[in-house]
Order: structure tokens, then C-alpha cells, then sequence
């Protein structure tokens, strides 16, 4: 039986927001670039490459995106930017999982509170206590919630995977 794993990361650091710039175009700080080249990192040593990355298409997000792949030695994935995830609700998030296909390993780097809220939603039987509490209250930027589950993407609802951890670099 195939495992699948869904891993949930929300953008590195931004830079503040400025009267003239639209929120969807806040890039990454200097910090942000670090915390997404860590998180790439963390990625490669943890062998967590995805199949399917789906991506906001806030320009922060596709930076983290762009540093943090990187870091991932050419590992082929299909790259998809999702206008929708911006402003997503879980239902969104879980929409687009649930038509991820055949792959083993999807990764969505969108934002806050969705992407915490998301990993709660779906944490059931068998998660990590810790990781849980942390996703029920929020997350920091640049950190990543890794779920496991047997069942086909299609199926993946509220309490259907294990919460196994809650990172960052």
C-alpha cells in the first residue's frame, strides 16, 4: 500500500507591508531568503522532494519556493501555481490535494491561518501531541507540517492522516 504525505509550508519571512504594494506582491525579506534556503535543506537531508508542489501565487510564495527547490538537487517535480491558495480556505487546500492523482508526496506553500488550520483539520489517530497543539494555535513563517495517510488522495478529510511532525529551520 502506498503512503502518501502531504507536507504544509507557509512562506518564509516578508518584508512588511508598504502603502503602495499590493500584499500579493511582498516579497521575501532577508531573513525569509534564509528561512526558505533552511527549509530546502531540511527538505534534501529528510528526503522530503515532492511529486507535486502547488504553490500560491503570492510573489513570497514563489520565492520560497524558488530558494528552498533549489536545495533539492534537480529533483523533478511538478511545479503548479494556484491563484486560489492567496486566500484559500482548508476546503480549497483539501480540493486541490484530493486532485493531486497518483503521486506519493505533495507540498503546498501558501499562507496563513489556512495552512495551520489545514494540518489540524487533518490530524487524527496516531499524531504527534506536540505537533498538533502547534497547528490548533498557528504557525511561524517558513515552518512545515508533515501528514501521512494510506488512503488515495481523493478520500483525504478531517481526521484521515497522522500528523507526524512540526518543523523548521
Amino acid at each position: 500500500m502506498t503512503v502518501r504525505r502531504l507536507v504544509l509550508l507557509r512562506h518564509a519571512k516578508a518584508e512588511p507591508g508598504r502603502d503602495r504594494v499590493p500584499d500579493e506582491m511582498r516579497p521575501l525579506a532577508t531573513n525569509g531568503r534564509k528561512q526558505a534556503g533552511g527549509v530546502g535543506k531540511a527538505f534534501a537531508a529528510a528526503g522530503l522532494a515532492p511529486d507535486l508542489a502547488l504553490v500560491s501565487t503570492a510573489l513570497r510564495t514563489r520565492q520560497t519556493w524558488e530558494l528552498l527547490s533549489r536545495q533539492l538537487d534537480g529533483a523533478a517535480t511538478d511545479v503548479r501555481l494556484r491563484p486560489e491558495l492567496y486566500e484559500a480556505s482548508v476546503a480549497d487546500v483539501l480540493d486541490l490535494v484530493r486532485s493531486a492523482g497518483g503521486v506519493a508526496t505533495v507540498l503546498v506553500v501558501g499562507h496563513e491561518p489556512t495552512i495551520a488550520a489545514t494540518a489540524a483539520h487533518l490530524a487524527g489517530p496516531g499524531s504527534d501531541d506536540a505537533a498538533l497543539a502547534q497547528v490548533r494555535v498557528g504557525v511561524p513563517t517558513a515552518t512545515y507540517s508533515i501528514l501521512e495517510s494510506e488512503d488515495d488522495w481523493a478520500v483525504w478529510g478531517r481526521s484521515r492522516a497522522r500528523l507526524l511532525t512540526v518543523a523548521r529551520p
